[in-house]
């Protein structure tokens, strides 16, 4: 930990740094899924798939952004090395050849909602071990990524 005149106990911080680079690798696997998905997305809803994953990307690219800096604000070091996200992830591997939206969509909520109930139990862990502020930052990230879900979900049913 580096030195900081933060308030909380440096017991607390340590705690809080662990939670928050568990979940910045999977941030960075998350916001990787839905690029690879922008990147390879093919048919005749092309346009509307690769502007909703490129919108998506940007906003989990933002929670990622928000995550590494609170990590830092408490005196720890953000891990947000892409060799430490393949190991700490928790999200399932994306699967690779997809090319139509729905499928994509499928993935892609299925990671979502990992991370967004992730996030959620992020936040009584934060709470539990006294880092009010950190379960804010997951209180946040977890209603925005039930409303990511929301629009993600939305191009999975039959128009």
């Amino acid at each position: 930990m580096h030195q900081t005149n933060n308030t909380l106990s440096e017991a607390v911080r340590v705690r809080s740094v662990e939670l928050l680079n568990r979940h910045l690798a999977a941030a960075i696997d998350l916001h990787a899924q839905v690029k690879q998905a922008h990147w390879n997305v093919r048919g005749p809803a092309f346009n509307v798939g690769h502007r909703l994953f490129d919108s998506t990307s940007v906003k989990i690219e933002v929670y990622t952004d928000l995550i590494a800096e609170r990590a830092g604000a408490l005196g720890g070091t953000a891990q947000g090395k892409v060799q430490a996200a393949v190991e700490q992830s928790f999200l399932a591997p994306y699967p690779l050849g997809l090319s139509d939206v729905r499928h994509h969509v499928i993935a892609l909520s299925r990671a979502i909602t990992a991370f967004g109930r992730s996030a959620r139990e992020a936040v009584d862990l934060s709470i539990s071990h006294g880092d009010p502020d950190t379960a804010n930052l997951f209180t946040e990230i977890s209603r925005n990524m039930g409303r990511q879900l929301w629009l993600v979900e939305a191009h999975a049913m039959p128009s």
